[in-house]
């Protein structure tokens, strides 16, 4: 991204959306999330889009957004974005596929780039942006979250699962979830340096096709480190079939299983491998923070529960040491003698 600021395209005030039922979503779904800021819909031939007035081009808005969500088709993203960069807006989503992640659009993506300028995109061929803190949805499709006063921040390069895992009953307040599509300027590592910066983000979860710059996640991670925030991750490519889709997916290239372990491992970030297993961690990072150490104590009311516990430790990076006598005597003192 080298020195585009996010701050405007992640923390609106003001929102142009281009486009037909994606922009209706995008107006509708911020309207329902309580966004307190403008939204100007961007339409050449209609008067109003979702009961707001519509306006017939960049030109005509009241001011340049702080982002823009451009649900159109390729070749018109392109022209948007550049008239986007024109007028100084914050930054913009660009929906649209057939990128490089189609046999032929590899030059569309370039032609992109070079349209869009110092101007943040993020894309192409992704949904976009939900801040469930100040209830911004950049987003033209269904999601399962509610607005929160602070969470976790997560970035996907998969939309689907973006969307399943707003979905989530785990307890887990998501404060954003971001797509990242193809990377075409700012990559999935990017948005998390970005996402990092809200003071309301407690931790951050990345689900990684493709690491792509090793600089950038680089700085990603020191920032992380600075912040005192913890960063967690879950990859794919274990498998030849999960590496074939990964690159018609998103045009990524996923690394070897061995390698990609090695270097998450040297940033200090944590590789997850199921979904389940990434959000509940998340939510002990959000709730704990960063763990001093891998030292544990489990309590159970079942001799068979506590052998569980136990055994679950097996393998992990964790252990159950023996209890002191002073902290033998405050539990005993809190329950009782069987203890």
């Amino acid at each position: 991204m080298m020195g585009r600021s996010l701050e405007r395209l992640f923390r609106p005030k003001s929102i142009a959306v281009f486009g037909g039922r994606e922009a209706a979503e995008v107006v509708r779904q911020s309207e329902r999330m309580g966004f307190s800021g403008q939204i100007w819909p961007v339409y050449p031939t209609r008067d109003e889009v979702h009961g707001r007035r519509a306006f017939r081009s960049v030109a005509d808005l009241p001011a340049a957004p702080d982002a823009a969500f451009i649900g159109v088709n390729r070749r018109l993203t392109i022209e948007i974005a550049r008239r986007l960069a024109e007028r100084g807006a914050g930054g913009a989503i660009c929906y649209a596929s057939g990128f490089s992640e189609a046999e032929d659009g590899a030059a569309l993506q370039e032609a992109l780039l070079e349209a869009a300028g110092e101007m943040p995109i993020i894309g192409p061929n992704c949904y976009g942006l939900i801040n469930y803190l100040d209830g911004a949805l950049l987003w033209p499709d269904q999601h399962g979250g509610r607005r929160v006063e602070r969470g976790v921040a997560i970035v996907t390069q998969s939309s689907n699962m973006a969307i399943n895992m707003t979905m989530q009953r785990r307890g887990l307040p998501i404060a954003y979830m971001a797509t990242a599509g193809n990377q075409a300027q700012t990559s999935l590592a990017d948005i998390a340096e970005g996402l990092l910066e809200d003071s309301r983000v407690s931790a951050v979860g990345l689900h990684v096709e493709g690491v792509g710059e090793v600089a950038r996640f680089e700085r990603m991670a020191f920032r992380a480190r600075a912040l005192g925030k913890p960063v967690v991750a879950m990859t794919v490519g274990r498998s030849e079939q999960a590496r074939a889709a990964t690159m018609t997916h998103t045009a990524s290239i996923a690394g070897s299983e061995a390698g990609t372990a090695a270097f998450f491992a040297r940033l200090g970030i944590p590789l997850l491998k199921s979904i389940p297993e990434f959000l509940e961690t998340l939510k002990l990072l959000h709730v704990h923070g960063p763990l001093p150490g891998g030292d544990l104590a489990s309590m159970s009311c079942s001799g068979g529960e506590a052998s569980l516990m136990a055994d679950a430790a097996l393998g992990r990076a964790v252990r159950y040491r023996s209890l002191d006598a002073d902290e033998r005597a405050r539990i005993k003192a809190t329950l009782n003698d069987f203890v």
